[in-house]
This record gives structure tokens, sequence and C-alpha cells, in this order.
């Protein structure tokens, strides 16, 4: 006589040896209104495994951010201050917003260039490098700026009560006609 012996049942997760769960995965890959009518019991499970592994990066890089601004528990300023500061991660979540999270504390060089200063004057280091092409970029580019006069419009009544400008143009577009600035899109409010 053979004896039956129950197997203990384990979890496709268990059996993968990862913590997320590769069931609940599954099923929400197969609830994708854009997936393929089959989704193979792998897929999940690779799934499952790349999320695990983009969640303990994020969790240690936030857990170092914490630690040294002296905190022990991880706010969202900490998990922006990670992922920002992590080339690879920053170009994956370059456009995400982490509400308050803040922002990257970022000071641009052109703020530290004096028009009166001379380039001569600077030390040869990186930064003073940079300066120098800045300031460069700011002399060529304000050389090429046109000034154009502009008159004030007058002002004309037209009916009872209400007043119109003058010799100005219909349209932003036609306003900015013959300058370097290009008007993307214009909303017109009906009076």
């Amino acid at each position: 006589m053979t004896s039956t012996s129950k197997k203990t049942r384990l979890s496709r997760s268990t059996r993968a040896g990862i913590i997320f769960p590769v069931a609940r995965i599954h099923r929400h890959l197969k609830a994708c209104p854009t997936a393929p009518k089959r989704i193979t019991k792998g897929a999940s499970v690779y799934l499952a495994s790349v999320l695990e592994y983009l969640v303990a990066e994020f969790l240690e890089l936030s857990g170092n951010a914490a630690r040294d601004c002296q905190r022990s528990r991880i706010i969202p300023r900490h998990i922006l201050l990670a992922y920002a500061n992590d080339e690879e991660l920053f170009k994956l979540l370059r456009h995400c917003v982490v509400p308050q999270g803040g922002i990257l504390p970022n000071v641009h060089l052109a703020a530290f260039l004096d028009k009166n200063q001379d380039d001569s004057s600077l030390p040869n280091t990186s930064i003073s490098r940079e300066k120098k092409k800045m300031k460069k970029k700011i002399a060529s580019s304000t050389a090429t700026n046109v000034k154009i006069n502009i008159r004030k419009p007058t002002l004309a009544k037209k009916g009872q009560g209400s007043f119109s400008v003058t010799g100005t143009p219909a349209t932003k577009a036609a306003a900015l006609q013959g300058t370097a600035v290009t008007t993307l899109s214009e909303r017109v409010l009906v009076r």
C-alpha cells in the first residue's frame, strides 16, 4: 500500500525566489486592455523580478539620502534626491514629478557672471571655463538682438462705455512678426 503524502503548496513567488507577487502581476497583465490575448507565466515572473529590483534600488538610494540628512524615515524629498542623483534612474524618470519632493539644488552658472568682469582675471578651473563659455554665449545673443521701436496704441471709443485699442494687430502672431519669437498656439477671447 502506498501512502499519499501531501506536498506543501508553494506560490509562484516562492518558486521564483522573489518577494513580489507573481500571481497578482499576472492577473493585472491579463486585465490590461492593451495586452495580447495570451500572456505566459514567465512574463509575469520576469516583470515581478524587474519591479522588485527597481524597488530595492529605490529604497537603498532613498535610505542613503535619508541617512545623509540624519533622518530615520524616508520622505518624498529623499526619493527625489535618490533618483535625481543616480544617472540611470534619472534617465528613466526624468519626466516624473514627486509630490512634496521639492526641486534639486542647482545654481545656473550665468548667475555667477559679472558683466564688467574680465575673462583674464578668472582662474583656469572648470567652473571658470564654463563661466567664460556662458559669457561668450550671452555676448553673442545680445549682439544679434534687434531693438524694435513700438509706439503706444491709442484708445478709440466704439460704442457707449466701451473702448478699443486702435493700431494693435489682430493676432499675437502678427504682433510678433519679424522678431525671434515663435508663437505655437494662441487663445482668443470672444467679446
